[in-house]
């Protein structure tokens, strides 16, 4: 039987969040994190694939989907802000021992749910969700952190290619072997919902203060060495952004990470749902058996 999926809206701190939500209120929570520029859209072919076994709830950050967005004037765009709606949420769902799977900006508010509450987290699912300076990919990034480092109308205009559809539907092909596995709906529906009015601002923000997660790394070193957490990363392995070397690096402070390299790009569900879904399965069963 395929599992209902349903949608909510719930507000947060006088913030209007979106969510997806399946499976039975009582089976282990798991915590869907999308990354940029999606939305919890990315997980609509992964959600009814866990549902049957987990609670799966999957939101979508302010400014992001379907939940509100705020003009940057009037909302603090940071990922501290993100992670305080998400931890808002869960709390208003009664969530408080769940996995997490982080992809992409879902990592840097996934590594502050956990330091902040380390017990609440049972298990980590890091798809192309970097945690390691290995994992940044300098053709990629170099354009962000010249933005970091001088903010000025050329540096500015770097980060803002970024937001056009071109530069989306080129995160989604961009390491695929088969691209035509990838449903042209992708990258049209999250290009249209980064243009609506005021959008651009507020991914400005986040791209600026995208410089606060590389300082946390160590912090999140020691806590993987420190909790024994268990870690599945599942990686596209022909991500343009975070590459390879930073599901590797899991290796060095995970006890017994499982690190798996799949044929896909940087939005490995759009090609390879199936083949995560079911290593999520197998890891998440013998992680919450534990």
């Amino acid at each position: 039987m395929t599992a209902r999926v349903h949608h909510h809206f719930a507000t947060v701190d006088g913030r209007r969040i979106f969510y997806r939500e399946a499976g039975d209120a009582h089976a282990p929570a798991i915590v869907l994190l999308h990354g940029f520029p999606t939305s919890s859209f990315m997980f609509r072919d992964l959600i009814p694939r866990l549902a049957d076994r987990y609670r799966v709830i999957a939101p979508d950050h302010l400014g992001f989907g379907f939940s509100a967005a705020p003009p940057a004037t009037e909302f603090g765009y940071t990922f501290d802000a993100l992670t305080d709606l998400t931890e808002g949420l869960l709390d208003q769902l009664g969530v408080d021992r769940y996995a997490i799977y982080v992809q992409d900006y879902g990592a840097p508010i996934g590594w502050r749910l956990a330091l902040r509450h380390p017990q609440a987290i049972t298990a980590i699912v890091t798809q192309n969700g970097n945690g390691y300076d290995e994992g940044f990919v300098a053709s990629f990034w170099t354009t962000v952190w010249n933005y970091h480092r001088d903010q000025n109308a050329q540096t500015e205009a770097g980060v803002r290619a970024a937001l056009s559809e071109e530069s989306i539907k080129w995160q989604y092909l961009t390491g695929v072997a088969d691209q035509t596995l990838v449903s042209p709906d992708t990258w049209t529906h999250d290009a249209a919902l980064v243009a609506r009015e005021g959008n651009a601002e507020i991914q400005l923000a986040l791209f600026r203060d995208y410089a606060t997660n590389a300082p946390m790394y160590p912090a999140l070193h020691e806590y993987l060495r420190g909790s024994g957490v268990p870690v599945l990363a599942v990686w596209g392995q022909g991500d343009p952004i975070f590459g390879p070397d930073g599901a590797r690096a899991f290796g060095k402070d995970a006890h017994n990470a499982e690190i798996h390299l799949l044929d896909g790009g940087h939005f490995l569900l759009e090609t390879a749902a199936e083949e995560v879904a079911e290593l999520m399965r197998d890891f998440l069963h013998r992680a919450t058996a534990a």
